[in-house]
């Protein structure tokens, strides 16, 4: 008996000593784009008239364990019986030993990027312009770039061609061979910012002559300066969101929509709870994200009727959908809007479904 209990003993803590390779998914918080949050709306509009708006366009979140957490035994066996909960390889979450820090950086950095094409994706589909260029988003550091182009540069042309998407870029260095010189022609980050300050545009540009390096990751070697480019925009008037400690692209879709709804008159859900996630680009496609079914239960424990649901994440909803909730496929911003139409109409016998076959 005695050596029984011993045992127990030591296998209980083994159980909550002994460090496993995973970590914890759960449902985490559930915003209404279309309300306040810490005291201050969400969404916040100036210099454009807004309209009253009612019902919910919440968009929903994932909370993980950080980067530093390391669960044990028993709370591994826990998370994996909990309905709620979803244990996944440490690695799934961050992948080639990311830290907290650079995770942190990263979804900021992806969160910020997510609202801007919220908006651009919400104006356009109003058919309000909205004026874009190619930027230097980030520099590598002891890169061939570094000291010589900087974050906010605006790349006008490489090589004398000019650029028009963030792809260009790439497509035009790599037409080198390592070691060749690449001539990139920008507008200096402060100058771009002193025009938009003036509301005009900026017309002083540089040469700027890079010798290009060999890329050092596992695919074929190709020439590279060590930057990342992306797009910035102008907006006609000004749109903040503001919502502290969310991180990750996952909210684009509901910002670019509870946007849409505050610029036009009427209600958008009908007064409806309408709740969803994807990431959206500045044509507005949607895209997939993580953790849907985190989010799925989510939602419809904060009293979700409906869930926009990114197409390729359907399968993964579909598969265990909470009760009460339906889930709605949308691949773009116009069949979100052509679906909330028919939800706030009471027409919902067409909206598209998901299943477990996507």
């Amino acid at each position: 008996m005695l050596a029984s209990t011993l045992m127990l003993i030591a296998l209980l803590c083994a159980g909550v000593f002994i460090p496993v390779p995973y970590s914890e998914m759960s449902p985490g918080p559930t915003v209404n784009t279309l309300g306040d949050h810490d005291g201050e709306p969400v969404l916040q509009i100036s210099g454009r008239r807004t309209y009253a708006t009612s019902g919910h366009l919440n968009m929903t979140t994932v909370r993980v364990t950080s980067a530093d957490y390391r669960m044990n035994v028993v709370e591994a066996v826990y998370g994996w019986l909990a309905h709620d909960d979803k244990v996944v390889p440490h690695d799934t979450l961050y992948p080639d030993g990311k830290t907290e820090e650079q995770s942190t950086q990263e979804n900021a950095e992806e969160f910020s990027q997510s609202q801007e094409s919220a908006k651009v994706a919400a104006l356009k589909e109003l058919g309000i312009p909205v004026k874009s260029w190619v930027i230097v988003s980030t520099v590598v550091k002891d890169s061939p770039a570094e000291g010589k182009l900087h974050a906010g540069d605006v790349i006008k042309e490489v090589d004398g061609t000019a650029v028009k998407e963030p792809t260009d870029v790439a497509k035009l260095v790599t037409k080198h061979k390592p070691g060749q010189d690449v001539v990139f022609t920008v507008v200096p980050a402060k100058e771009q910012a002193a025009a938009e300050k003036a509301h005009k545009t900026a017309t002083r540009t540089d040469n700027v002559t890079i010798t290009t390096a060999a890329s050092d990751d596992s695919g074929a070697k190709r020439a590279i300066v060590g930057i990342s480019a992306g797009t910035d925009h102008t907006f006609p008037f000004t749109i903040d969101i503001k919502l502290a400690d969310v991180g990750g692209p996952s909210a684009g879709l509901m910002f670019s929509l509870g946007i849409y709804d505050k610029l036009t008159p009427g209600s958008l859900t009908g007064g409806k709870f309408v709740a969803g996630t994807g990431t959206i680009d500045d044509n507005g496609k949607v895209g997939p994200i993580g953790g849907i079914e985190m989010k799925t239960v989510g939602a419809r424990d904060k009293g979700a009727q409906f869930f926009l649901t990114p197409s390729e994440n359907c399968a993964a909803a579909a598969k265990d959908t909470p009760s009460g909730l339906r889930l709605v496929k949308v691949d773009t911003i116009a069949d979100a809007l052509g679906a909330l139409k028919d939800i706030r109409s009471g027409d919902t016998a067409d909206l598209p479904k998901c299943t477990t076959k996507g």
